[in-house]
C-alpha cells in the first residue's frame, strides 16, 4: 500500500499538505489544481499496473463525466473510474479525449470512433450522446441495457452486505445518511438504490426507524452536516451505527463526531461505500465497501473495442463488491 509520503513525493507537495488534504482538512488553503494532483496520485498509487503498449483497435474516443472538473474533486468515486478509463487507454494505445459536464458543446464537434459515458444522463442527454456516435458504453448507469453497453455495480447487494455485518454484531438501531443526485439538464431527482435497498430491508427485519434516516448530498460538507443534526436530534439516543451512501459523506460524519467527542467506532459505528482512495489515510481508518472502479473503467474500454470490432447485441456487466473492516467499525 502507498504511503503518505509516496504520495507526498510524487505529487511534490509536503507530506502535511497531503495529509491534510485527504482528510479534508478544511483550514487548509491550497488550490483545486494541488488538490486534484494529489486525489489523482493516490489513486494511481493504489491502483498500478505495467504500462504496457498495445497496437491501436480504434481511433480516438471521448470520456465524457457526468460532474464538472469540481465536483469530481468532492466524489472521488468518479475520479476513480476515470483514471481507470484512462489506464486502459494507455494500455491499448488509445487517444482518450476527456470531457466534464460543462464542455459538451465542444463534444459535438469532434469526430471520435466511441464514448464512454461515466454517471447518469437523462433520455434527453442521452440522445444528445447518440447524435455524437452510436457507440456508447455506460458506466455506473444502465440507461437501456436492450440498447446500449454498461457497467454497473449491484448498490443493493453491497447495502445488504453492510447490514447483515453491522446485524450479525448486535446493532438494532441503525441510522442512514445518504444523499440524492439529479440529472444535470433538469430537477428530476433519481432514486437511490442504497436508500431504497436500507429502508426495504430493514423493514423486513422490523428494524427501521426513519427518524434516523438523513438525506442531503454526496459531500463531505453534506455528511458533516447531516451527522450535526442527526446528534443535536437524539442525543444520547444516536443509534450505535450509521450507513453512509458514500465514502465522502461517511468520513464528514467522522468529523462531527469527533468534534462533538462521541468515540467511533466506541460509542458510533460508521461504514461507507466506494473505498476511495482515501478512505484508508482518514482517522479513524473507514470501514467501507469496496467498489472496482478502476476495473469498471478498465472494462468500459475493453466493452468498447468488442463493439468496435464487430458485437451488435449491447451487454450490460455487474461488477461485485467486497466488504473492507477497518477502525470506524467493529
Amino acid at each position: 500500500m502507498a504511503t503518505i509520503k509516496d504520495i507526498a513525493k510524487k505529487a511534490g507537495v509536503s507530506i502535511a499538505t497531503v495529509s491534510r488534504v485527504l482528510n479534508y482538512d478544511t483550514t487548509l488553503s491550497v488550490s483545486d489544481e494541488t488538490k486534484k494532483r494529489i486525489f489523482e496520485v493516490a489513486g494511481e498509487l493504489d491502483y498500478k499496473k505495467k504500462a504496457v503498449v498495445r497496437k491501436p483497435e480504434i481511433g480516438k474516443i471521448a470520456l465524457f463525466q457526468w460532474y464538472t472538473e469540481k465536483e469530481e474533486l468532492e466524489d472521488l468515486y468518479y475520479m476513480s473510474i476515470r483514471l481507470g478509463v484512462e489506464n486502459r487507454c494507455r494500455y491499448h494505445g488509445i487517444q482518450v479525449i476527456k470531457y466534464f459536464q460543462d464542455s459538451f458543446e465542444e463534444l459535438k464537434g469532434e469526430d471520435i470512433h466511441g464514448l464512454i459515458a461515466i454517471g447518469k444522463f437523462s433520455s434527453r442527454q442521452i440522445s444528445e450522446l447518440a447524435s455524437v456516435t452510436e457507440n456508447i458504453v455506460f458506466v455506473d448507469y444502465s440507461p437501456d441495457e436492450d440498447q446500449y453497453d454498461s457497467v454497473v455495480v449491484d448498490m443493493e447487494r453491497a447495502t445488504m452486505k453492510i447490514l447483515d455485518y453491522l446485524l450479525e454484531k448486535g446493532h438494532k438501531e441503525i441510522g442512514y445518511i445518504g444523499g440524492r443526485e439529479a440529472y444535470k439538464d433538469q430537477a428530476t431527482v433519481i432514486e437511490d438504490s442504497r436508500e431504497l435497498a436500507f429502508k426495504r430491508y430493514l423493514t423486513g427485519k422490523g428494524l427501521l426507524d426513519e427518524k434516523f434516516m438523513y438525506i442531503g448530498g454526496f459531500s463531505v460538507d453534506q455528511g458533516c452536516t447531516l451527522m450535526k443534526q442527526a446528534i443535536e436530534d437524539h442525543g444520547d439516543r444516536l443509534p450505535t451505527a450509521f450507513f453512509a451512501g458514500n465514502d465522502p459523506i461517511a468520513i464528514g460524519a467522522l468529523k462531527a463526531l469527533l468534534e462533538a467527542g462521541i468515540s467511533v467506532p466506541e460509542r458510533v459505528n460508521i461504514i461507507g461505500i466506494n473505498d476511495i482512495s482515501v478512505s484508508k489515510y482518514v482517522f479513524p481508518a473507514l470501514s467501507t465497501v469496496k467498489v472496482y472502479t478502476e476495473q469498471m473503467g478498465e472494462t468500459a474500454v475493453d466493452t468498447l473495442l468488442e463493439r468496435n470490432e464487430g458485437r451488435t447485441i449491447a451487454k450490460k456487466i455487474t461488477f461485485p463488491t467486497k466488504l473492507i473492516i477497518r477502525n470506524s467499525s467493529f
